[in-house]
């Protein structure tokens, strides 16, 4: 069909926005003539960002195939732009205020995220192998750049250099890992639209190669989901990074790989090779990050293992071979990132001065403040998976969706890793509630935008979780369009 600039407004709006950010970071600096004419970065783009949100819903109804057949608008992909685009809009309100960033970095560090965002826009639509790659690197080099920038105390956290080497090194690993397994696929299917592949034998006997092939590039996006064994940069990342910038990293990036995995996912049906490997490494991955947080006292890194088991619990929609399955999946990849950016919010607003929380530095905090303390408590919940919250609807979706379709023992596994995970989300609330505050308890930020936010994020959390029938029926008609 006829190129439609109408199609990628989303795209095209948020290409603005980074260009404006560009042009803002290159007059950046304490020298330039003039330097205090433009407004800071964090003063503007909040309102722009939000208008984004706004541009995304007005696109929800663009359909097409557009640039070669390799860029698809449809359902599922307008579904994961409007949930990129208020991710983006949070993520910029939570960074506004970042203690530990340098005044001068400031464009450049919203610009970054900015690119990561629009990499992840054009990876929802993306239905060609190698554009699907491109558009994963463009989301992840940017964040390279980000998760060092931390300065805390006045020889900096050398914990976030660490971070971004990690990041860097394991990204390069999967990169090579995900390209090798392209090159399998091509040349054995002699294609790299998924629209082709889905007409392909997938059978071990049958194409080996491409079997071996499409297990290795997905290993690109269990990557960014943080899906065991793939999970190892998770923890450390997060405890290293900022706390806005580990609630970046720990939300949006496993929209884009949950988007391609389930286009890709579509390929497949119960019982095939690739199937069974993606149900034991989601199990592997719910129990091992499961247990691991048992362990934690660093609120982000428990919050980083928790990521390791959600991304296993994903996996319980993804192998059902159905549409409801997709459709689950979509949903609860909406609902992990609305309850984190609750989570991680409240964890910056309480961490005023930039610090890592330990769980001891929860204590006392519903007297403090009481209104971030209900929010922790909602997001807690919400991820445990009690009801009415999102996180309660999404685990019931998955395993309504997955049952009795060929994995029956993965749902009772996600049963009972939801059981081990209470223990760990729950100290979280004890810590909150039960506990009295020490002498050196940071002091949270209660300030009305601090409220307010916290406020809004626990009524989406709530709202949708117990009104979640517009969300789930635009989910369930994207994956009708994937598998009708």
């Amino acid at each position: 069909m006829e190129f439609n600039p109408i199609l990628i407004v989303p795209e095209l709006y948020q290409l603005l926005l980074i260009l404006a950010l560009f042009f803002q970071s290159l007059g950046a600096g304490p020298h330039r003539p003039g330097g205090d004419e433009m407004p800071p970065a964090e003063r503007w783009l909040p309102f722009f960002a939000g208008f984004g949100v706004f541009v995304s819903i007005v696109s929800w109804g663009a359909e097409g195939l557009i640039f070669g057949g390799a860029y698809k608008l449809d359902a599922l992909s307008q579904f994961f732009k409007v949930a990129i685009a208020a991710g983006f809009y949070v993520a910029v309100l939570n960074a506004a205020r970042q203690p530990s960033l340098e005044e001068r970095k400031r464009p450049d560090y919203f610009m970054f995220l900015a690119i990561s965002a629009w990499g992840l826009m054009i990876l929802s639509s993306a239905v060609e192998l190698i554009t699907i790659y491109i558009a994963l690197e463009i989301s992840s080099y940017s964040l390279y750049a980000v998760i060092p920038l931390r300065n805390v105390g006045p020889k900096g956290d050398p914990r976030a250099a660490e971070a971004g080497i990690k990041y860097i090194l394991f990204g390069a690993v999967a990169t090579a890992i995900a390209l090798y397994g392209f090159s399998y696929i091509l040349a054995s299917q002699h294609t790299s639209y998924i629209a082709q592949l889905a007409k392909a034998n997938w059978t071990w006997s049958a194409q080996p190669m491409a079997v071996v092939g499409l297990s290795l590039f997905m290993g690109g996006m269990f990557y960014k989901l943080a899906l065991f064994p793939f999970h190892f940069w998770c923890p450390d990342v997060y405890q290293g990074a900022s706390n806005e910038t580990a609630g970046f990293v720990a939300t949006l990036p496993k929209l884009g790989a949950v988007v391609v995995l389930v286009r890709l996912a579509a390929l497949l049906k119960p019982g095939l090779e690739i199937t069974t490997l993606l149900a034991v490494l989601g199990a592997l991955s719910m129990t091992y990050g499961n247990l691991c947080a048992l362990a934690q006292k660093d609120v982000k890194r428990l919050l980083g293992f928790s990521s390791v088991a959600h991304a296993g619990y994903m996996m319980v929609g993804l192998v059902s071979g159905t549409a409801e399955g997709l459709s689950a999946a979509a949903f609860y990849a909406l609902a992990y990132v609305a309850m984190n950016l609750l989570c991680f919010w409240v964890v910056s607003r309480v961490a005023s001065d930039g610090r890592n929380l330990q769980l001891s530095d929860l204590d006392g905090l519903y007297k403090r403040s009481p209104a971030l303390a209900f929010a922790l408590g909602v997001g807690a919940f919400a991820l445990v998976g009690l009801p009415p919250t999102m996180g309660f609807m999404g685990k019931f979706f998955l395993i309504a969706s997955a049952w009795d379709h060929g994995y029956n023992w993965l749902v009772i596994t996600l049963v009972l890793n939801s059981a081990i995970a209470i223990y760990y989300y729950l100290s979280l609330v004890r810590h909150a509630y039960t506990h009295e505050a020490g002498e050196d308890a940071p002091v949270p930020d209660n300030s009305p935008f601090s409220v307010c936010g916290a406020g809004i994020l626990a009524a989406v959390v709530l709202v949708f979780g117990m009104v979640p029938g517009g969300l789930l029926d635009f989910a369930m008609r994207a994956g009708k369009q994937l598998l009708p």
